[in-house]
């Protein structure tokens, strides 16, 4: 397994942006899709985003597509979201996962996913 250490979550109000960073410990980050899921409280984990081990394959959750990109740079270990035109209903914390893949593999339950970060909030105030 891999360790995983989410960064950048805090208060911003609606209409702003906030960039998450994950990073990632070991040296096989490379051999791991990465994605990104939300947990509001009284609700069940939901999945944001994934992006693919290699190539940069990415997919999206319809209620984040054309606001938040995944993006990763292995040789830093380190996964990003990009969150833009934030709401205040994306209020949740935000945990970043990893799950062993196929180069082009995605993966997008919850299931799907073998370590965890332990989450950083992120509010949005309307």
């Amino acid at each position: 397994q891999v360790q995983l250490v989410e960064s950048g979550g805090g208060l911003v109000q609606a209409g702003g942006s906030l960039r998450l960073s994950c990073a990632a410990s070991g040296r096989t980050f490379s051999s791991y899709a990465m994605g990104w899921f939300r947990q509001a409280p009284g609700k069940e984990r939901e999945f944001l985003a994934t992006i693919t081990r290699s190539y940069g394959i990415t997919y999206y959750a319809d209620s984040v597509k054309g606001r938040f990109t995944i993006s990763r740079e292995n040789n830093k270990n380190t996964v990003y979201l990009q969150m833009n035109s934030l709401k205040p209903e994306d209020t949740a914390v935000y945990y970043c996962a990893a799950s062993a893949a196929y180069p082009t593999e995605l993966r997008v339950g919850v299931r799907s996913y073998d370590s965890w970060g332990q989450g950083t909030q992120v509010t949005v105030s309307s």
